[in-house]
């Protein structure tokens, strides 16, 4: 996006008053009688048909018009709020973002169909009793402002501040020149115009507000109901009237206090070419370390070196919390979803979230999103029964979808979970028999059985809807899943219902390894993932062969040979070390020939042959130029389970 771009920038600002907005009318749903929330959206409608019409977003101007004066009836009493209101505007808000996004070339059709059955919600609930207005009615105002000097030159038009007053009711202006200066200091571009105005009629304060929305921060505005005492809003309180000729020097404690909390809207490309140059500049630093520890190294370039790895560590850190967003961002979205999905299915659902402060890598938020609609998805529509068929059960008929959030070292699970009628393992079983996925009467563990879902055009349910049934998705869910290196558990109970948790690293562009050596290959295991490391001689390495187990702790934890997995064609060390990895509550022991030390790895993608390959997650670019390969903790501790499985079946 560019910084000069009004337009880019305007499509920006809209997109977020349009989720301010989606936010206000799901709130409402659960709250139809709350006045806050309804002002909130009308303020949302009114600003954006404001800053529509100044961009030239004529048609997006017009047709929000249509919604905040049906939104202007619930607000001034006129009608109530109801759930037909709320589910037209929210769509009339899907139509508004295709207007920002757009020229509205060719959506005359979808807004007209939408106003039309605005119109009849507006019309049915014009017999409904009114709602008592927030406010008592009033009999008038008298308002005395002055705009900010620059503000013509900002686009702001006080001849149609005028205007929207006039048309609020029986209105008298008189305009204030006592600040107009003498010609010789006469600045033209610069307003230099005050105005009394007086209002008569059954006017609320909120509606004189609305007409100044744009300006209110920066300009001196006082109001005075007719009788009563004046209103004076908080922040021109704060600095007399008669002061506000001279702008105010602001103090040096006051003007940092100004800055604290503010932010810069940077685009996404920028972030990712800034992490790929720190990501370049790691691999140089990693050269430079070599050659500065190597034999003869220079004390200075040591020193130099040292200095140069705090810098990059830091700079590193840095770029990582600037890419690190809460997951709320992303379990935001879902409560559309959640909302339309009720009214599709018939059924009540109610979502929760929890953990919505853990942050992850943006790039990884973004690649969550697809997936987690398939599966709330199937949640609602396999999961979920009716509230009849719930009552039935037992249970009660609002069903429950829960998202959840949590950091496990280098990992972040994320939970969708439902308390509906669970996944039935005899048609899963049927489905994967018939569909020769499985072998009639197979033994398989209940994990297994439960990741046939995941299998491409895997269906139980009994009829296809308009949301699931087709065996598409599933799959593809997985795939998205493993291509962020992580990996997904779905555990269900019948009656109870189901939970999936998805394990995804916390970021895709630069972490912290250990760099260790099997044979004569160098390999990388994310150091989030490692317990603790153990000396394993040669004597304990041949005792343990048929068995692969060692006891720690007082619990047996399966170990992988490394040499023997990858096939090397070398021999052992005499002192092989095991490295002790875990994802969740399950460890498993890697046994390699050296542990060379930690190291900051540049996380680079494999090629298209390799990149099947599970025990791998990507390479990366050692100082010397030569390449480790990153290894996939879950793929490592999933194949350490199964063998301790074949192990135990055998014995």
């Amino acid at each position: 996006m560019s910084g000069g771009d009004p337009i880019a920038a305007f499509r920006v600002e809209a997109g977020d008053l349009l989720d301010q907005v989606e936010q206000g009318l799901l709130d409402l749903t659960h709250r139809l009688d709350d006045r806050d929330l309804i002002d909130a959206v009308f303020r949302g409608l009114h600003t954006l048909k404001g800053s529509g019409a100044m961009f030239g977003f004529d048609a997006l101007a017009s047709f929000t018009h249509h919604c905040e004066t049906a939104f202007d009836r619930v607000r001034k009493g006129l009608a109530p709020a109801t759930q037909g209101l709320v589910a037209v505007i929210l769509s009339a808000k899907d139509h508004m973002r295709a207007l920002v996004d757009g020229d509205g070339t060719g959506l005359e059709a979808a807004g007209a169909a939408i106003l039309a059955e605005l119109q009849r919600e507006v019309d049915a609930a014009a017999g409904a009793p009114p709602v008592a207005p927030s406010a008592p009615a009033r009999k008038g105002w008298r308002l005395r402002f002055y705009l900010p000097p620059e503000s013509m030159a900002n686009g702001t038009n006080p001849l149609m501040l005028l205007d929207e007053l006039r048309e609020l009711g029986e209105c008298t202006i008189t305009a204030r020149t006592d600040r107009v200066p003498p010609l010789a200091d006469l600045n033209p571009v610069e307003c230099h115009i005050g105005w009394d105005v007086e209002l008569l009629g059954d006017i609320s304060r909120d509606a004189i507000d609305d007409v100044f929305l744009f300006v209110m921060d920066d300009m001196e505005l006082v109001i005075e109901e007719l009788g009563g005492a004046a209103e004076v809003p908080a922040e021109v309180a704060e600095a007399p009237v008669a002061a506000a000729a001279a702008p105010p020097e602001t103090s040096g404690p006051a003007k940092a206090a100004t800055k604290t909390g503010e932010s810069v809207r940077v685009p996404a490309e920028r972030l990712d070419e800034l992490m790929d140059r720190v990501g370049e500049l790691v691999i140089v630093h990693s050269r430079l370390s070599q050659l500065a520890n190597g034999q003869g190294g220079d004390m200075v370039l040591r020193s130099i070196s040292e200095e140069i790895e705090r810098l990059v560590s830091e700079l590193r850190d840095t770029m990582m919390v600037l890419r690190m967003v809460p997951v709320a961002t992303l379990f935001g979205r879902f409560r559309r979803l959640i909302h339309d999905l009720a009214r599709e299915t018939g059924k009540a659902i109610e979502l929760s979230t929890e953990g919505e402060a853990t942050e992850v890598d943006k790039t990884v938020i973004e690649r969550l999103a697809d997936p987690m609609v398939h599966l709330i998805r199937n949640a609602c529509d396999h999961g979920l029964e009716t509230a009849e068929a719930r009552v039935a059960a037992g249970k009660p008929a609002t069903g429950q979808v829960r998202l959840s959030a949590h950091q496990a070292g280098g990992e972040v699970l994320i939970t969708i979970q439902d308390d509906g009628r669970g996944i039935d393992r005899e048609r899963v079983r049927a489905k994967a028999e018939s569909q020769g996925l499985i072998q009639p009467g197979q033994q398989l563990s209940d994990g297994e059985l439960l990741q046939m879902i995941f299998h491409p055009g895997f269906s139980t349910a009994a009829a296809v809807t308009n949301l699931s049934g087709r065996g598409v998705g599933m799959d593809v869910v997985k795939r998205t899943i493993e291509s962020l290196r992580g990996a997904i558990d779905i555990s269900s109970n019948p009656g109870e219902g189901s939970k999936v948790v998805l394990r995804i690293p916390l970021t895709l562009a630069i972490i912290d390894g250990l760099l260790v050596r099997v044979g004569e290959g160098r390999y990388v295991i994310p150091l989030a993932a490692v317990e603790e490391c153990l000396e394993l001689s040669l004597e304990e390495d041949l005792r343990s062969r048929g068995r692969s187990f060692i006891t720690l702790r007082d619990r047996l934890v399966p170990f992988l040979r490394l040499r023997e997995m990858f096939d090397t064609g070398t021999r052992p060390d005499p002192h092989q070390k095991i490295v002790v990895i875990a994802t969740g509550a399950e460890r498993v022991g890697l046994v390699v020939d050296q542990i060379i030390g930690s190291h900051q790895t540049v996380i680079k993608s494999m090629s298209p042959l390799h990149r099947d390959v599970a025990a791998f997650a990507g390479a990366t670019i050692l100082g010397d130029g030569g390449v480790a390969l990153i290894l996939d903790v879950v793929q490592l501790v999933l194949a350490g389970q199964q063998q301790e499985e074949r192990l135990r079946a055998a014995g």
